[in-house]
């Protein structure tokens, strides 16, 4: 089948499955990666991936991590500071041991059991920002420190991809300036990219924006934010970083533009319409049904782990801000759904060689499971609080 005609079915089946699922109450992102599964070889075999799709999918994960930038809200995490960050660090450190501790237990290399970690210690705040709205507890305590507590939870979760691509990198001698012999001198270059990043947010990408409300181009913001985006996703590359972690930081940058909601408008939809729906039917794509019983045991206990590490982290962390149990249940159980964020960093460390073809799949199956059941224990946790209230 031509690209056009493979094209025509992921826009048409996303579609479809993002209405039913949101309909059911399930994120329309999971509606998206069953349908990549479904249509795939795993199911009905109608798609393969090819190179034009994973040239797509790569376009896609680098404007989710823009988004997620742009819409990465500074000033909430100021507001909340203290227990947003008790809750993220809690939060992340918590899945990092014991999920990488529980993977080594099932005989995976130190490597591999450290990536598990850091993919399970993301969360995905737009599943839970549905129920929280819903409960019109957005904009309570519980609701803001969950969304502070996702910002920095992303800014440590992209730190910690980005220190592990670029540790493998240099020991493999791939990517950038690394290889075995000058490690150093790869961080070194890295170093002077977060230096990078920090100038870009400070100066560079406000004067760039600025500029570009000169130019007698009606879409002239936009295409320099995406200059920007691509700009930052190219030179992340080039030292041995994944390209979306990049476009994370530029999407900061913008975000703290006054330029920020222009983009936003006319970024998304775009994305969301083509690039977006296309990176989550390719991971779908990748998904095989062959190992599946002999891995169920890894999933089983993995999901259980993913629920149980966010929910407690996220619980000890808001306790140790000074809430009361009930409000430490709903941030816990806010912090349980992974949803893109780590659909983003599993794709990524599969493209690095992080993890073998057999263990991403097994990870996206406990990724998918997750997210399903964090809604319902949200929505659990919110009504007894209502009840307490």
């Amino acid at each position: 089948m031509s690209f056009i005609g493979s094209l025509i079915i992921v826009l048409l089946s996303t579609t479809l499955a993002g209405h039913l699922t949101a309909r059911a109450g399930i994120p329309a992102v999971l509606g998206q990666l069953l349908i990549g599964i479904i249509i795939g070889p795993g199911v009905l075999n109608f798609i393969h991936p090819t190179e034009l799709i994973e040239q797509f999918a790569e376009i896609g994960v680098i404007l989710l991590m823009f988004m997620a930038g742009i819409e990465s809200d500074m000033q909430q995490l100021r507001k909340y500071f203290k227990p947003a960050l008790s809750v993220a660090l809690s939060g992340v450190l918590l899945p990092v041991i014991v999920m990488g501790a529980a993977s080594l237990w099932f005989g995976y290399h130190f490597q591999e059991a450290l990536f598990i970690g850091v993919v399970f210690s993301s969360t995905s705040v737009s599943i839970s920002v549905v129920v929280l709205r819903e409960f019109k507890a957005l904009n309570g305590k519980e609701g803001a420190t969950v969304l502070g507590a996702a910002v920095a939870d992303d800014i440590l979760g992209v730190l910690l991809l980005s220190l592990m691509i670029a540790f493998v990198g240099s020991s493999s001698g791939t990517g950038g300036y690394g290889n075995s012999n000058n490690i150093l001198l790869q961080l070194a270059f890295q170093g002077l990219f977060f230096a990078g990043v920090f100038l870009l947010v400070r100066w560079v990408a406000p004067g760039i924006m600025y500029l570009s409300t000169k130019l007698l181009i009606p879409t002239s913001r936009t295409i320099s934010a995406m200059i920007i985006c691509l700009s930052m996703a190219y030179l992340a590359e080039l030292v041995g970083l994944s390209g979306a972690i990049g476009a994370f930081f530029a999407g900061i940058a913008i975000g703290q533009t006054s330029t920020k909601k222009i983009v936003d408008t006319n970024i998304e939809p775009i994305s969301n319409a083509l690039f977006v729906p296309v990176f989550f039917v390719s991971i779908g794509l990748s998904v095989s049904f062959d190992n599946f019983l002999t891995s169920l045991p890894f999933i089983m206990i993995m999901t259980i782990l993913a629920i149980l590490t966010k929910w407690i982290g996220g619980e000890f962390g808001s306790l140790l801000a000074g809430f009361d149990k009930n409000s430490g249940r709903v941030v816990g159980t806010g912090m349980i759904a992974r949803g893109e964020m780590a659909l983003i960093t599993v794709q990524i460390g599969f493209n690095a060689h992080l993890l073998d073809k057999n263990l991403y799949i097994d990870i996206i199956f406990v990724i998918v499971i997750a997210t399903l059941l964090a809604p319902l224990l949200l929505r659990w946790s919110l009504k007894k609080l209502r009840k307490i209230n």
